[in-house]
């Protein structure tokens, strides 16, 4: 192995090293997040409000748009990435509205 190859290698190691933190990161802040969302739902269901906030949902979706083209992310994978998450979120809203 050449030492381009071998210093190559250690590079490599480094940045899937950070990669395997920041995938934890991420898992544990999403947990975070489906904590407070599904508190949410349940406090909608017991007060017979409605499991999606269109309003607040355009807004959160402008708002993370913002914050991608700030942190260098491509605005419509940000977007995608919130659609995902909000349509998980509403589904366990209708859930516990239907659990009640």
């Amino acid at each position: 192995m050449t030492d381009t190859v071998k210093l190559a290698a250690e590079i490599l190691k480094g940045h899937r090293a950070s990669i395997d933190r920041l995938d934890a990161i991420l898992v544990y802040t999403l947990g975070e997040r489906f904590k407070h969302t599904q508190a949410v739902g349940k406090l909608k269901a017991e007060h017979d409000l409605p499991p999606s906030d269109p309003a607040r949902e355009s807004a959160q979706i402008e708002r993370l748009e913002d914050l991608a083209k700030r942190a260098d992310l491509d605005p419509e994978f940000a977007k995608k990435f919130l659609n995902f998450i909000i349509a998980e979120v509403i589904q366990h809203h209708h859930e516990h509205k239907d659990n009640l």
